[in-house]
Order: structure tokens, then sequence, then C-alpha cells
């Protein structure tokens, strides 16, 4: 019997792989750790009749209050971030207190209560990134094959993945709300790409990655992508609505296309089907060998994006979509 513990886990993961972990007999306690305490309440009148849900009010920020959370738990999925990529732009102090400061409470604070394993959630924006989100994430990223390397009762782990489909906060919730209200739909920039993934699928990868991980390992999901004007398209054919279209130009922060894994950590990657495993770099501070030697193991290759992976046509995004709940739901399927 095991023991959980979500930071962040009032949000659409977190709620996600709570009831992914209820369903397992083997679960003995799961711990829902967030600042939020309207969500936790409504979380808990959820989950009222299942004694194995336990509520934690707290922050990351706070070593503290995660620190004492984690007591007796076996397993850790970090959740806890921010992620809307202007709010970064605008506050990148605040990105860095929560998705730096704070996971590095969570792992050092995991490591001290003898964890045996942290999954860490990163995103496709931590790859060269650009904005304030992605470089917090990105030396979040960092700071967990730091621990990794020192570390070894705690395995510890990341993973990568793009946009989730129907997150709190994420694309499509928008795009259906401005055709409920007969609004036009605002597009950044239409040929931007984005990677395509249920929620559903984001709690399979960080479960693969429990299962399969090594030391500092990062492990990315293969996903479809498709631009944002097609998914406008797909969902105005979806509802029969005939909104129109406003460009409004590119936010704080935001690229064409994301990238799940660069050049150079696919020279150091393993292809095990439906995932990419990319390696902790294993070099130490001693690079004296490279100066001469070079590395041999450095082909040349493509970065894995969202322009380059599988890309659906608005045909193939309907059916995408109608396999999410919320919009079967809200079609009234």
């Amino acid at each position: 019997m095991s023991c959980y513990l979500i930071t962040g886990g009032t949000g659409s993961f977190g709620k996600t792989v709570t009831e992914y972990l209820l369903s397992n007999k083997d679960v003995k306690e799961i711990r829902v750790f967030s600042r939020d305490e309207a969500k936790q309440d409504l979380m808990r009148t959820k989950y009222m009749n299942d004694s194995r849900i336990k509520f934690y009010i707290g922050d990351i920020r706070d070593y503290d209050s995660i620190y004492h959370a984690l007591n007796d738990i076996d397993y850790v999925f970090h959740a806890a971030a921010l992620k809307q990529v202007p709010s970064c732009e605008f506050f990148p102090m605040q990105a860095v207190a929560t998705n730096v400061i704070g996971s590095d409470n969570v792992l050092k604070a995991a490591i001290a209560q003898g964890v045996k394993k942290v999954v860490c959630l990163s995103t496709d924006k931590a790859v060269m990134p650009v904005n304030a989100m992605g470089m917090t994430k990105a030396v979040m990223e960092k700071i967990a094959q730091s621990y990794a390397r020192q570390n070894p009762g705690t395995q510890i782990s990341c993973v990568r993945y793009g946009n989730v489909m129907y997150s709190r906060g994420s694309v499509i919730p928008r795009f259906i709300e401005q055709i409920k209200n007969n609004q036009p739909l605002t597009l950044t920039n239409p040929d931007m790409t984005r990677f395509l993934m249920a929620l559903s699928e984001s709690v399979q990868l960080v479960q693969y990655a429990f299962e399969h991980a090594k030391q500092g390992d990062i492990f990315v999901k293969k996903a479809p992508a498709c631009t944002v004007e097609d998914l406008a398209i797909a969902l105005k054919e979806l509802f029969a609505s005939d909104v129109e279209v406003n460009v409004i130009g590119t936010r704080h922060g935001e690229k064409l296309y994301e990238t799940l894994a660069s050049a150079e950590e696919l020279v150091r990657s393993e292809d095990l089907g439906g995932f990419i495993r990319v390696s902790m770099d294993s070099r130490d501070l001693n690079y004296e060998k490279y100066v001469s030697d070079g590395n041999s193991n450095n082909a040349i290759q493509e970065d894995y994006h969202s322009h380059n992976t599988q890309r659906l046509n608005v045909e193939q995004v309907k059916k995408l979509l109608l396999t999410l709940t919320e919009v079967r739901e809200e079609l009234h399927l």
C-alpha cells in the first residue's frame, strides 16, 4: 500500500490523477496539496465518502509546509506551477518563486523525508525557451537533475508535454465560450501549431515515468499537432457556428511552434515507441577530455516540434475533440 502526494493537486492535472489513483486498490492515501482552499473544498465535497483522500493547505514556496506534508509519503507528482505565459511575462519573479524556488523546496523536502520517487511536470516551453514561464520550467528541470545526480535514494525524473486539451485557461474552453456567446474567435496567429494531448494522456505519461524512469530522465510523449486556425474551424463546425475569426496578433512570449525535445537532447535519447526517454547528461565538471577529442556521438538531427510531428487536418481535429468529455457535454452528446 502506497501513499501519494500531488502538489498543485486542485488543478486540472491534479484532479485527473486523483481520479486515476482512486481506481487503484493499492493506494493507501492521496494527499492533495495546494494553496487554494476554495478548490480544495469542492474536491472535499466530491470525495467526502473516500477516506483515502487528505487535503493539505500549503504553498510550495514555503519549505516547512511541503516538508511536513511529505511525511510518510512514497510517491510525489509535482504539478504545482505558474503556467500562464502572459502572467509570467509580466511578473517573472513570481514565476521564479513558484517554478524555481518552489520546485527546489519540493525536491529538497522529498529527499529529506525519504520519498521513493518524484516526477516533476514540465512543458514543451522549457525547450529553447523564449518566455519566463518556459525559462523557469527549464531551470526546474536542471534543479531536478542536479538533485538526481547527488541523491540516489530518491528517484527523480521529469515529464514534458504540450498543450493539454480543455485544461484550465487553455484555448479550447475559451473558443467554446466565445462560440456560445456568439462572439468572434480571437486567434493570435493562425499558422501557430500546438501539440494536442488529453488530460488522461498526461496521467499516462507520468505513470510511465514512475514505472520506467532512471535517475534524472526526462520523458516526452509523442503527440500530434494542428494549427490554431484548424482548431478554430473544427470547433466552429462541431458547434455549427458562423462566428467570425479575429486575428489579434501574437501575445507576449508566444512561439510559432513548440518543441518537446531539442536535437542536442535527441542525441542521448531512446525511442520507446509512444514515448521518448531523454537521459540525463552524465558528464561531470571535468570538461578537459572534450577539448581535444570532442564528443563523437553528436549526430546532426532536427528538433522534435509541433511543426514536424504528425499534423492533423480539420476532420481529424474534430474527431479528437469529440473524445473529450467536456466537449461532448457542451454539445449535449
